[in-house]
């Protein structure tokens, strides 16, 4: 069973960081697709950050050169790194893994929320 556990999340003033962990269980981060998805109050959750198998990432246009995606392999736990936090940051972030075999598998961790605010 693919578990999913983020933290990091917390209270932060504008132009501050944070950085979120995602540690995972039953499935290596390595052969899998990660991704980093946030939700903010009244709208629909959206792709931040993600992480392929083979190391290939991608950003929201929204925290490209703010936000940094990473993965530690030996604690198979990825990572994001979010630097010059702005107000419209705050959201819950999630954490999520893909796989695909015959089918394709997706599994989405509780979130962690993350309030940017003076």
């Amino acid at each position: 069973q693919v578990q999913l556990v983020e933290s990091g999340g917390g209270l932060v003033q504008p132009g501050g960081s944070l950085r979120l962990s995602c540690a995972a269980s039953g499935r290596s981060v390595i052969f899998s697709d990660m991704a980093w998805y946030r939700q903010a109050p009244g709208k629909e959750r959206e792709l931040v950050a993600g992480m392929t198998s083979g190391g290939n990432t991608n950003y929201a246009d929204s925290v490209k050169g703010r936000f940094t995606v990473s993965r530690d392999n030996t604690k198979n736990t990825v990572y994001l790194q979010m630097n010059s936090l702005k107000p419209e940051d705050t959201a819950v972030y999630y954490c999520n893994l893909r796989y695909s075999t015959f089918y394709v598998y997706q599994y989405w961790g509780k979130g962690t929320l993350v309030t940017v605010s003076s």
